[in-house]
């Protein structure tokens, strides 16, 4: 195999790779600040979101869930 096609090889895995790690922070970035979408990603996609929140507890951010929790149940209010 000469040099030529595996250099585009890995141009092409880096890229995808680029393109993963955007979209990770992309999608990250929107739960963080949209308590709406944190919402729809808990009716479509429970897993992702438990995610979210395990990856903040783990940074040190906690009651985020516990604020959505309190809001989606109705009893949450300005704080």
């Amino acid at each position: 195999m000469s040099p030529k096609p595996l250099s585009k090889l890995f141009k092409g895995i880096i890229i995808v790779e680029l393109v993963g790690v955007c979209g990770a922070y992309a999608l990250f970035h929107t739960m963080n600040t949209s308590q709406d979408f944190r919402s729809t990603m808990k009716r479509r996609f429970p897993s992702i979101l438990e995610v979210y929140y395990k990856s903040n507890e783990l940074a040190g951010v906690h009651g985020v869930r516990q604020r959505d929790q309190l809001d989606w149940e109705g009893g949450g209010g300005d704080c």
